[in-house]
């Protein structure tokens, strides 16, 4: 099983590691809004996150079965997938500043 964000981020820290990078707390604060849309008669479920410049992030969720589709599971699914895309935008973003202030190092 994967480690969770938060492990990954204790190892880092624990091993020292101190240069700039993304946590998980800088991609949840990234996060404006949630909005969440369930198409009548379907197991779909999209999620917009909004983040704080405005730049929408969509995450989407369906079930194979109707008759097995709930709603708030739909939506923490969604969510998440919608949340993992954060990820290389801000790690884009990051990337970006440390080049421009002659941090990036060698690709």
């Amino acid at each position: 099983m994967c480690p969770s964000e938060q492990e990954i981020e204790a190892t880092l820290t624990a091993r020292g590691k101190r240069a700039p990078r993304l946590t998980p707390e800088l991609i949840d604060n990234s996060i404006a809004s949630e909005q969440y849309w369930n198409p009548p008669g379907t197991s779909l479920t999209v999620c917009v996150l909004t983040l704080r410049n405005g730049f929408h992030v969509t995450g989407e969720s369906a079930s194979a079965s109707l008759e097995n589709f709930d709603a708030e599971i739909g939506q923490q699914i969604a969510r998440k997938n919608a949340r993992e895309k954060i990820w290389a935008l801000e790690g884009y973003l990051l990337r970006d500043q440390l080049h421009q202030n002659g941090k990036g190092g060698a690709a």
